[in-house]
C-alpha cells in the first residue's frame, strides 16, 4: 500500500534513492523548497512548473538577502 501523505512515489523515486527531505532540512526555507522542485521535477507531470517555482523561491531568498 502507498503511504500518499509520509512517503508518496515521486518522494522516493529520486534516482539516488535518496529523499529530498533528507537534505532540505538542513537549509532554510525558500532554498529548501527551491531544492524541492528541482528535484522533484522530473518525476512529476510538469518539470517547467515545477522549475518556475524553485525559480520564484530563489528569486524570494535573493530579495531577502539584498534587503538594505
Amino acid at each position: 500500500m502507498t503511504d500518499h501523505v509520509n512517503h508518496p512515489a515521486h518522494y522516493a523515486s529520486h534516482p539516488s534513492g535518496i529523499e529530498c527531505i533528507t537534505i532540505t532540512e538542513h537549509m532554510g526555507f525558500n532554498l529548501g523548497n527551491a531544492l524541492k522542485y528541482i528535484w522533484r521535477c522530473d518525476l512529476k507531470q510538469d518539470a517547467i512548473e515545477d522549475l518556475r517555482k524553485a525559480a520564484w523561491y530563489i528569486d524570494r531568498e535573493i530579495s531577502r538577502r539584498t534587503r538594505t
